[in-house]
């Protein structure tokens, strides 16, 4: 049996990282750590078997997707029902350097080989709602093992097939996903009737699976996830810091609360921002995140405010809000670093990766007293009910006004955050693995 593991390209090809790409990416470098050849299976648009070498690379770097008409489309679609109980076939891609892909190295994974199959991941999805099983994906040279970072409706042949449940948010809170929840909840069964192990990430992510979808402990293993952030962002100087953030946000040193994530239900911005406005405090409340549905709900009070002192002049409440669609990795660690405190009050978290980025980089945390964020956390945070505005008011005050609690806060943090380094978090991979290769 090779002493190579295969990992899914599936959301590292998303033009902006998720929480999930984040775990792929760190996946693949702690497989590499241990010593395990590392092939990352992807679903680009790029051509199949039948191109050049040099035109594969070329196709795998290009986001231009190519525009087909409505009827060649429903042929396709229609083509792919018809072959997928057959199965897809992979395609090696060979990364020679010909192509300038400096722009991809903070997306692209540990790799020593890529394979690819075109439309990989929404074929499967589609053909999954009609034959309702794991499609087959087939490559030319055969991992020792196949490890999907994310409920895919696929598996590789004769090999074992590791499948990571982050969490079953869409039916824990399923208003809060635009997920199918009929789809969903066929796929994750069928995964757990038919994996050879799942992963999780935290211990009420593992209680879920067990309770909702009846698979036994023994077939799952906790592995938590690791926090690494490379030294030259994390241990960027203060004066460095101060500097990155005023020049181009305009921001004061330690003088701004600060979230990041998606804007979506399940992060509760709502409640924070309804929090914030009633708090009173006049430190600036800084909101990093790509709007995703229901954004607008999110965001309502920020916005009627807005209108309503728009071209008055003064300055409102609204106005000490700075929402960004979008920064930088490295800009976004001097601004969790810059920051007085991280508010993270979601309603549920698989894992919660902003409450440790935020723990390791020393800055305190105000997080949800709910699903895994207390596991996560422990003592080195402020928990509040994520459903009480009034809590998480009476926490952004408290963390405000007290420097001592702060400076508390944050040395716990840190303590608190080395149990999750990549180191640990290679021991319990390694503990998995070795029971299948």
């Amino acid at each position: 049996m090779t002493k190579t593991v295969m990992i899914d390209g599936r959301n590292l090809d998303l033009e902006k990282g998720t929480g999930v790409a984040t775990y792929a990416r760190n996946l693949s470098y702690c497989l590499h750590d241990l010593g395990y050849g590392v092939d990352v299976l992807y679903g680009r648009h790029g051509p199949g078997q039948s191109t050049s070498d040099a035109m594969k690379e070329i196709s795998f770097f290009d986001n231009v997707v190519p525009d087909v008409p409505a009827l060649k489309r429903l042929i396709q679609d229609a083509d792919n029902i018809a072959r997928a109980p057959f199965g897809y076939r992979a395609t090696y891609v060979p990364i020679t350097g010909q192509v300038v892909a400096d722009n991809y190295q903070s997306r692209l994974p540990y790799f020593d080989r890529i394979e690819n199959v075109p439309k990989l991941y929404s074929k499967a999805h589609s053909a999954f709602s009609i034959y309702k099983r794991l499609l087959k994906v087939s490559v030319a040279n055969a991992p020792g093992l196949m490890h999907w970072t994310y409920p895919l409706p696929l598996r590789v042949p004769d090999v074992p097939n590791i499948y990571t449940l982050h969490d079953l948010v869409p039916l824990r809170l399923p208003f809060t996903t635009l997920d199918k929840k009929r789809y969903y909840f066929r796929l994750v069964a069928e995964i757990a009737k038919s994996a050879d192990h799942i992963v999780t990430v935290s211990e009420s992510s593992k209680r879920d699976i067990v309770s909702l979808l009846g698979v036994h402990e023994d077939r799952i293993t906790n592995t938590y996830q690791a926090v690494s952030i490379p030294k030259r962002y994390a241990d960027k100087p203060d004066d460095v810091v101060q500097r990155e953030i005023e020049g181009v946000c305009g921001l004061g040193f330690k003088n701004y609360f600060l979230f990041w994530g998606a804007i979506e239900p399940k992060k509760n911005l709502g409640r924070l921002i309804e929090a914030y406005f009633s708090s009173g405090v006049r430190t600036p409340l800084v909101i990093v995140g790509a709007t995703s549905w229901m954004a607008g709900d999110e965001l309502r009070l920020l916005n009627t405010l807005r209108a309503k002192t728009s071209g008055k002049g003064d300055r409102a409440a609204a106005a000490r809000v700075t929402q960004l669609d979008y920064v930088p990795f490295a800009l976004l660690v001097s601004l969790i670093k810059g920051a007085r405190a991280a508010v993270f009050p979601s309603l549920y978290e698989g894992f919660g990766l902003p409450v440790l980025e935020a723990m390791l980089l020393g800055t305190p945390v105000i997080t949800s007293n709910t699903s895994s964020l207390p596991e996560v956390a422990c003592d080195a945070a402020v928990f509040v009910d994520p459903y009480k505005p009034e809590e998480i008011s009476r926490a952004i005050r408290s963390l405000d006004s007290d420097d001592a609690l702060r400076e508390n806060l944050a040395a716990l943090g840190k303590d608190q955050a080395a149990k999750y380094s990549v180191a640990a978090y290679r021991e319990r991979l390694s503990h998995v693995y070795t029971r299948f290769i």
